[in-house]
């Protein structure tokens, strides 16, 4: 069977440096830092006390309070970008079948913020169970997803990648496939993470994983440099719109580029650490080259590693 041939035709951001796509890109490109001392909780007992936090964000500005006060803030973004990146595609229910059009929205933790709230607060009563309704609903990961299914009436595939720091990667893999075998028109992929409170900040403080330049957080992120000591945790949300080509050329759709290929493996080495020779993103990027049909590693003019920042 030949494979579908899949296109970008939106994206959408909220992120430390911008919240929209344009304020994103411009201070991207202009070497912009998002790290700064916490506002979200107080951090002064903390190893670490900075973070990438999004700047400004009220949810009451794209949703009701009422709506908002039953999504943890990383469904609240992961809706916010999301929307941006559905509006920047131009779907409508006019010119799409909801049924074809299908989200796989990752987070690599889920509602963490409202988890320690909900413990916090049990912790501090009288062994009296007083949950919210509304606890689990906040908390699990596919939430995102399925919160943006039923804002827009996606019927299609649905659901939550989660494998830490490559959850979101693989959700806009997994979403290319569907389509690509033609489980759907239409996918709005991406993810959204916000983690930036005690739990978080302390836990993985506790793992030697954070950076604590707390002196200048502007420049703490550093993942190849020798004097590397952990990496900065950040919160945000990015989405884009894949699409079958043949269906977003028939509705006229800008087209920002095409999917050629993904790939996927597990170093199988240790918890943290990479593979000492590499062998786990040697394999991965052998397997999206050969994932791309009539493509060869040649062709690639651009890399985005990822690094971790954590310490020798």
């Amino acid at each position: 069977m030949a494979l579908k041939r899949v296109v970008v035709t939106g994206i959408g951001t909220l992120t430390p440096i911008g919240n929209n796509l344009n304020d994103y890109w411009n201070n991207l490109l202009a070497g912009v830092s998002g790290a700064a001392p916490i506002t979200l909780f107080d951090a002064s007992k903390f190893k670490t006390r900075f973070a990438c936090e999004i700047k400004g964000f009220d949810p009451t500005e794209f949703m009701d309070r009422k709506e908002a006060r039953k999504l943890d803030r990383f469904a609240q973004i992961a809706l916010v970008a999301s929307d941006q990146a559905v509006a920047d595609a131009g779907i409508t229910k006019d010119n799409v079948d909801p049924d074809r059009v299908g989200v796989i929205f990752a987070s690599g933790i889920g509602g963490l913020v409202t988890f320690q709230e909900e413990v916090l607060n049990f912790a501090a009563g009288d062994g009296t169970p007083r949950f919210n309704p509304f606890f689990i609903p906040k908390m699990i990961s596919d939430i995102a997803a399925g919160n943006i299914s039923i804002k827009h009436g996606f019927r299609g595939p649905n659901f939550c990648t989660v494998s830490a720091c490559a959850s979101s990667t693989h959700a806009l893999i997994d979403a290319a496939n569907y389509i690509r075998l033609n489980k759907a028109d239409v996918i709005v992929a991406g993810g959204a993470e916000a983690a930036v409170c005690e739990a978080g900040i302390g836990g993985f403080n506790a793992m030697h994983a954070l950076s604590t330049r707390n002196d200048s957080p502007e420049t703490a992120s550093r993942p190849f440099d020798v004097t590397r000591d952990g990496f900065v945790l950040g919160e945000g949300a990015g989405s884009i719109i894949l699409e079958e080509l043949e269906h977003a050329k028939e509705r006229g759709a800008k087209i920002y580029a095409e999917y050629v290929g993904g790939g996927a493996t597990a170093d199988a080495y240790h918890l943290t650490a990479p593979h000492p020779e590499g062998l786990g993103a040697i394999n991965v990027m052998k397997n999206a080259v050969s994932d791309g049909d009539d493509f060869d590693a040649s062709m690639i003019d651009y890399v985005n590693v990822h690094g971790t920042s954590t310490p020798l």
